[in-house]
């Protein structure tokens, strides 16, 4: 069985485990720590410490660089899931760098502002520590004072996804690809804090969140 190691908040975990969901085949999902990676070290034989990552039997699978997407092409391939046409393949990177960066800068800064009723109290102080020292002591309460200005940049952001999405069912065609479920990934993580949601005035892409929560495999066999 596929077992998918995650924090579950995470907006790159939950476009893996949201893909899985989709294929319809079983997996488990095991939940680590913020601050303790040891499981991830081991597993990936101390070359990787970062989620989510992939065990497959005896294969564990992990990202080798930022825009690599090794997990999602793995279980692709080994699913049959048709999220990486060929004909699609330029337009995908093109897209999912803009996902990952510009929606994905706005929807964890607005999640993070919640950090202490989405993180476990026993791992706060490790979640503040990372937090602060990759963006700058005081980052979160800056986000929270600048909690406005996010919001309107994530609403403007989402406009050219509104503009495709008012023509066909999905980002590309008329079945999901990988960038639907990568954005939907970003926009979930945007939303697990159940503070959130969606923009009204973002009517299709609403729509299509709704289809995406649902969608699986078996209805495009």
């Amino acid at each position: 069985m596929i077992e998918l190691i995650q924090f579950p908040w995470s907006p790159f975990c939950i476009v893996q485990r949201r893909i899985l969901e989709f294929s319809g085949v079983p997996f488990k999902i095991t939940n680590i720590p913020t601050q303790d990676r040891s499981l991830v070290w081991k597993l990936t034989r101390q070359r990787y410490y970062g989620v989510p990552v992939i065990r497959d039997g005896k294969n564990v699978i992990f990202e080798v660089h930022d825009d690599s997407q090794v997990i999602a092409k793995y279980l692709d391939q080994a699913l049959g899931l048709g999220l990486f046409p060929a004909a699609w393949r330029g337009v995908q990177s093109v897209l999912w760098r803009f996902v990952e960066n510009e929606i994905e800068g706005s929807t964890f800064r607005l999640n993070d502002i919640y950090w202490k009723e989405v993180v476990p109290a026993a791992d706060q102080l490790q979640f503040l520590r990372f937090k602060e020292r990759k963006f700058g002591r005081g980052c979160l309460d800056q986000w929270r004072k600048d909690q406005k200005v996010w919001l309107k940049k994530l609403e403007e952001r989402l406009v050219p996804f509104e503009i495709i999405l008012s023509h066909q069912p999905f980002l590309l065609d008329d079945r999901p690809r990988f960038v639907d479920f990568d954005l939907f990934g970003m926009l979930e993580n945007f939303l697990y804090s159940g503070r959130y949601k969606l923009p009204a005035r973002h009517k299709e892409l609403q729509r299509w969140h709704a289809r995406m929560a649902k969608v699986r495999l078996k209805e495009f066999k």
